[in-house]
């Protein structure tokens, strides 16, 4: 397949960097520098020049173009370059946009400004932490097979009771697979005699039970316990969606806003919520308002130095848990590193969507892991698979190193995989793979 990126920012890049091994990808950045720096770095054709104009797309050939996705930072650029490709030429196009007012219109017009696919950064980064929420413990959740297998990355500290057993001794759990370690930046996958180690981020998929259970015994002391109360600083249009999903789901969230009339606004919008005016770095209203009582402070301010001094303030109140969105890349592990328990960047969420809609038509869904070391696929099974109907323990024979079956799912429902297990066609499974073995993988499924 031919893919024509406009934008060659983090969105930009990680999206060329996770399809140039299988496609033929061009890159289309007004910046010179930055388009040398991918033409160094990656297997892509890249051109100089404005994405919204119809010659420079037609120089970066867009002509025989399959796919167009333009993931600039800039909503009505990518607007335009979708509407102009579509225009001229018949190329799938994506477009990435930060704010939910263009997205209601797509959803309210069939292919709206001629665009066949958008992908709302906001709205997304908001869903991703609300997964997290729910899930105590964790750094990642994503749902496979229509929420009946879920996959999620727990960090495991010094006082972890599972801290120096083997995975078999940890494995405690009827319908969880251990898919992978992850240590000193590589991918380890375990077998029953790999130790965990303080420092792991260990990737298990399994029923959401079982997961919720493997979390519980993370933390023993919070067993049990759910998610009540939940603290959210900052009206922006992320605060906003976190705020209005966790209402859907029950919860009575507090939002602190400092200004007066985005306060009323929001207070106006989200009835199911509590909204307060004031100053999320007032350690004096912080402290009168009993925020110390939040099971969870999400810190969604416009800055990323606000957002981190927020969830400080909020740990030394005695907060347990902390989640803070981070607009730079590589302020990420900085912030995860001083304390705040789970950073959360846009652009990784998003460009990680990108990549699930470029994915082969088997690949039913994808989550990347710590960006790019690996992925979660859900791949429906044909009869001329190589699992089809045999037992794992046989066919896993003939895929790459780096493969490990997490899930199934049979008729809506959940089917642990064990060596003597047969996947049948039309099942859904669900794959932990190394990055190293991701086109070999699919190509054989």
């Amino acid at each position: 397949m031919k893919v024509l990126i406009v934008g060659a920012g983090q969105v930009g890049e990680s999206i060329a960097r996770d399809l140039e091994s299988d496609h033929n990808v061009t890159v289309v950045d007004q910046r010179s520098e930055r388009s040398e720096e991918l033409a160094y770095g990656y297997d892509v054709l890249t051109v100089t020049g404005d994405g919204t104009e119809l010659s420079t797309l037609q120089e970066a050939g867009l002509a025989d173009s399959d796919m167009v996705i333009a993931s600039t930072d800039d909503d009505e650029t990518n607007i335009v370059a979708c509407s102009t490709a579509a225009a001229h030429s018949e190329a799938f196009t994506i477009a990435r946009i930060k704010h939910t007012k263009y997205l209601r219109t797509w959803d309210g017009v069939d292919r709206a400004f001629g665009i066949d696919d958008m992908v709302c950064t906001n709205l997304l980064t908001a869903q991703s932490i609300t997964r997290v929420v729910g899930l105590p413990a964790a750094i990642d959740v994503d749902p496979f097979a229509g929420g009946r297998v879920q996959m999620a990355e727990f960090e495991i500290s010094d006082a972890c009771p599972i801290v120096d057993q083997t995975v078999q001794e940890a494995d405690r759990y009827d319908s969880l697979t251990f898919a992978a370690v992850i240590r000193d930046d590589a991918v380890v996958i375990p077998d029953g005699a790999t130790t965990i180690a303080a420092g792991d981020r260990v990737v298990v998929i399994g029923s959401p039970e079982s997961v919720h259970s493997f979390a519980d015994g993370l933390e023993p002391s919070h067993a049990g316990d759910s998610v009540e109360e939940v603290a959210i600083f900052g009206g922006s249009e992320i605060g906003y969606h976190v705020t209005r999903l966790l209402g859907e789901r029950g919860f009575t969230p507090r939002l602190i806003e400092q200004d007066p009339d985005r306060a009323r606004e929001l207070a106006e919008e989200l009835p199911a919520a509590q909204i307060m005016e004031s100053d999320a770095t007032d350690m004096e209203f912080l402290e009168r308002e009993h925020i110390d009582e939040a099971d969870v402070v999400i810190a969604a301010l416009e800055s990323d130095e606000k957002n981190l001094l927020v969830s400080l303030l909020a740990k030394r109140l005695g907060v347990d848990r902390t989640l803070a969105v981070i607009d730079t890349p590589a302020y990420v592990e900085l912030f995860e590193a001083v304390g705040v328990d789970v950073a959360i960047n846009p652009r990784v969420v998003v460009a990680e969507e990108i990549t699930r809609l470029t994915q082969s038509e088997k690949t039913e869904n994808v989550a990347l892991i710590e960006s790019d070391k690996a992925e979660v696929i859900e791949i429906e099974i044909d009869a001329d698979s190589v699992l089809a109907g045999r037992p794992i323990r046989e066919s896993i024979a003939d895929l790459p190193d780096g493969v490990v079956i997490g899930a199934i799912t049979r008729n809506a429902s959940f089917v642990t995989p064990r060596g003597d297990t047969e996947i049948q066609p039309g099942d859904h499974v669900v794959l932990f793979v190394d990055a190293a073995a991701i086109n070999e993988t699919t190509n054989k499924l």
